[in-house]
């Protein structure tokens, strides 16, 4: 079996992704990793896809030039606009968030009403539409809705005050009136809001991250490829970059990620 100890790559629009990250470190914790969070032009949700696309191609050049063995494109609106072209354009494997998190909602629903949240541009694409119908066809009915405003709270760091709650009761409204018994958290920032948003569904409604699950078909495809590390190498090492204040995201980091976020570097487009 083949060994391959360079690190795995992955990137956000801003600080959702270190979820993934977290997820990844938890199941593969003997990866290197380089992160790269694009917070100087973040947010990509409201951003038309043809924007989303160039930036993300940027990106993954860059995570390229670092060296990495794939790429995990950990935010829902990069996924849904630019995964298929950055897989036509490179020779290393793409992961993204969307399949993952729709293959585990149709595994957890009961009913086949299953539920996805996310921005104005991840709902607006259709991805997440197009691979339930791939997926399960005519045995799920979907609702997509768009929760313009829970990202900014997240990165404020208001994730339970009553502002919020009453803004996740009026943009949770259309889910729950189609009795979904799953929801998928469409964007990698929505996990930390998941106490707010299981208040509001109820404690019927499961609530599917996709992050778990991205990390999970990293492990297969890293397998899958012999791409692992060999036992023995030397202990990894992380490396996150920002387009944006190195500051704010090492302290916003240290909530999505924990301590595992010390040095962060700056990066200028």
């Amino acid at each position: 079996m083949g060994h391959d100890a360079r690190p795995v790559g992955v990137f956000d629009s801003g600080l959702g992704g270190l979820t993934v990250v977290r997820a990844l470190l938890d199941l593969l914790p003997d990866e290197h990793l380089v992160y790269f969070g694009d917070t100087g032009r973040f947010p990509y949700g409201p951003k038309p896809a043809e924007e989303v696309q160039k930036y993300s191609i940027q990106i993954t050049d860059l995570l390229l030039d670092a060296g990495v063995k794939m790429v995990v494109v950990a935010c829902n609106s990069a996924s849904a606009a630019a995964l298929d072209l950055l897989r036509e354009r490179v020779d290393v494997a793409v992961v993204g968030v969307i399949e993952p998190g729709v293959r585990a909602a149709l595994g957890a629903t009961r009913t086949g009403h299953v539920g996805v949240i996310g921005t104005v541009g991840t709902v607006s694409s259709g991805a997440y539409q197009r691979v339930a119908a791939a997926l399960a066809g005519a045995d799920v009915h979907l609702t997509c809705a768009a929760c313009p405003g829970f990202v900014e709270f997240v990165e404020a760091g208001d994730v339970e005050s009553e502002q919020v709650h009453i803004l996740a009761e009026r943009l949770l409204a259309p889910v729950i009136a189609e009795k979904v018994d799953t929801l998928v958290l469409g964007c990698t920032h929505y996990p930390l809001l998941a106490r707010t948003i299981s208040d509001v569904m109820g404690p019927d409604v499961v609530l599917v991250s996709s992050a778990d699950e991205t990390a999970f078909e990293v492990r297969a495809t890293l397998e899958g490829n012999h791409h692992r590390p060999r036992p023995g190498d030397p202990q990894p090492v992380r490396r996150f970059l920002t387009s944006g204040d190195v500051s704010t995201f090492r302290n916003l980091g240290a909530r999505f990620l924990g301590p595992e976020v010390e040095t962060v570097e700056a990066w200028k487009w």
